[in-house]
């Protein structure tokens, strides 16, 4: 079995040698960056299934690292490190493509949790029988190969950016409440953390909605729904 890879970005050499250390304990194949720029070049030529990206770099912010590797088309989960406790902080990182943070310090065995949990929604298989195909209205998307589109228009999205889309889209018509799709998408305990449902369903309305008109409406009180222009709720 092929180990997968992974990329750990920080420019702390004892954080890069203990993840690496129990990284490669753990089967996995570990490559390293100490810098924004350096980060992007491994990202090129080593092709990770996931980074374990710092927020604060010598030479870049973290955020816009994964704002770089997303615009080249990257699509390997990004796990962020950060000191920083602020919600808001949190959740932006998510919102620039990011899969998952942790905050320091961390406990091994929780940032190995959150590594697995990304892994598993990067590389799971469509979990829907029949059709790789799902449409509602004008948008598309394309299971086997992994693609969205909008009219026609292709949209840019993380992993979790595209589960949760396929979610939705295999749930059209039905209203899905946060812990639903926290647990469908997120596969992990986010410990109340619902908010990041609706951070991520705000990112992926603002890709959605300016080709044409809105597909996800909130259920106030429930959750969320997606659903075709014009079809009646219910």
């Amino acid at each position: 079995m092929v180990a997968e890879k992974i990329l750990v970005v920080d420019d702390e050499p004892n954080i890069r040698d203990v993840l690496t250390t129990v990284l490669e304990f753990h089967g996995f194949e570990v490559a390293t960056a100490a810098t924004g720029v350096e980060a992007l070049a491994k990202a090129e030529a080593y092709a990770p299934a996931l980074i374990v990206l710092d927020l604060v770099l010598p030479d870049a912010d973290g955020l816009s690292v994964c704002r770089d590797l997303r615009a080249r088309g990257h699509r390997s989960g990004i796990v962020f490190l950060t000191a920083r406790d602020s919600r808001s902080d949190l959740v932006s990182g998510l919102t620039y493509g990011g899969d998952d943070y942790i905050t320091k310090p961390f406990a091994l065995d929780e940032l190995l949790a959150r590594v697995r949990a990304v892994l598993r929604r990067v590389g799971t298989a469509p979990d829907r029988p029949g059709s790789a195909t799902l449409r509602v209205g004008d948008a598309e998307l394309d299971e086997d190969t992994c693609q969205a589109s909008r009219n026609g228009v292709p949209l840019r999205l993380s992993p979790t950016e595209f589960k949760l889309l396929r979610f939705l889209m295999a749930n059209e018509g039905r209203v899905l409440s946060r812990a639903q799709i926290l647990d469908a998408v997120w596969d992990y305990d986010y410990s109340g953390m619902s908010t990041v449902v609706d951070t991520y369903v705000g990112y992926l309305r603002r890709k959605l909605d300016p080709l044409g008109p809105p597909l996800i409406h909130t259920q106030r009180g429930f959750g969320y729904i997606m659903r075709a222009p014009g079809r009646r709720p219910g």
